[in-house]
C-alpha cells in the first residue's frame, strides 16, 4: 500500500488535499503520471494546506451561493456546439473546459472546470448529462444540448 496526497477530486477515493491509502500499481501507474496525486512525505503538511487553501478558494463561498447555482444549472438546459460530421458524430469530444465555458456564456455564473465530471464521453450530438460538485454535499446535473457548428 502507498500514502499519496491527492492533488484533484478523484471520485471514490476523495477530494484534493486528502491523504489516502492506495496499492502501489493504481499510485504508480494512474494517479500520478495523471497528476492526479503526488507521493505522501513527512513534510507533505504543507501541500496539504495548499491544496486545501487552493480548493476552498474554487469552492463557492456560502452554501446558499452553491444552492442557487445548482438550481440554475438544472432548470437551465446548456447549450454547446461544435463540428460535427453528417451523422451527427462530433469531431473530437466536449470537454469540461467547454462545459465550463458554456455554463458562462449562457449567464449562470462561473463554473471551475476541475468540478465537472462527465460520466460518458460526449462525441455526438444531442441531449448528455454533466455532474458538477459546487461543494462536499452539493452535487448538481447540468443538462447539455450539444448541436452542430455551422
Amino acid at each position: 500500500m502507498a500514502k499519496v496526497i491527492l492533488t484533484n477530486e478523484v471520485s471514490g477515493l476523495g477530494s484534493a488535499g486528502d491523504v489516502v491509502e492506495v496499492k502501489n500499481g493504481f499510485a504508480r501507474n494512474y494517479l500520478v503520471p495523471q497528476g492526479l496525486a503526488v507521493g505522501w512525505t513527512r513534510g507533505g503538511e504543507k501541500q496539504v494546506d495548499a491544496i486545501k487553501a487552493g480548493r476552498a478558494a474554487r469552492e463557492h463561498a456560502t452554501i446558499e451561493e452553491a444552492q442557487d447555482l445548482r438550481a440554475r444549472l438544472e432548470a437551465n438546459p446548456v447549450t454547446l456546439s461544435a463540428k460535427a460530421g453528417a451523422e451527427g458524430r462530433l469531431f473530437g469530444s466536449i470537454q469540461t473546459k467547454d462545459i465550463a465555458e458554456a455554463v458562462e456564456s449562457a449567464g449562470h455564473g462561473s463554473l471551475d472546470k476541475r468540478v465537472i465530471e462527465i460520466p460518458t464521453p460526449i462525441r455526438s450530438v444531442g441531449d448528455h448529462k454533466a455532474v458538477a460538485r459546487l461543494r462536499d454535499e452539493i452535487v448538481a446535473t447540468i443538462t447539455l444540448k450539444v448541436v452542430a457548428a455551422k
